[in-house]
């Protein structure tokens, strides 16, 4: 891993559901112009992804998605495919053993 440097005022910490002394930070550097979230083990940084400021509007969309789509009751079934609850998030098939797989569509560029 790179420089390791303290969490600054800005950011969050959050608990793995499997335990084991696992955390994903999140912590805004606005002179990066980077939000960065990062994997630990105990005091250990195992991974990091330095996510551009253009795109937390983007990552916000899904996991807004993903926020309705729990509110929606605990084992209940997903809305059809072919009607999205928001109109700026595509639903796609299953991807990796999930029930489903939201994504924000990507301008394509040329």
């Amino acid at each position: 891993m790179g420089e390791v440097r303290p969490m600054p005022a800005f950011g969050d910490l959050f608990t793995d559901l499997r335990g084991e002394d696992r955390t994903l930070r999140v912590s805004f550097h606005p002179d990066r112009g980077a939000v960065v979230l990062s994997l630990w083990s105990g005091p250990r940084c195992r991974g990091s992804f330095r996510l551009a400021e253009t795109d937390v509007d983007r990552l916000l969309t899904l996991l807004t998605a993903v926020r309705d789509d729990a509110d929606r009751g605990s084992g209940a079934a997903p809305p059809a495919v072919d009607a999205p609850t928001d109109p700026a998030v595509e639903r796609t098939g299953e991807i990796s053993g999930t029930t489903h797989r939201l994504a924000v569509p990507v301008p394509r560029v040329a």
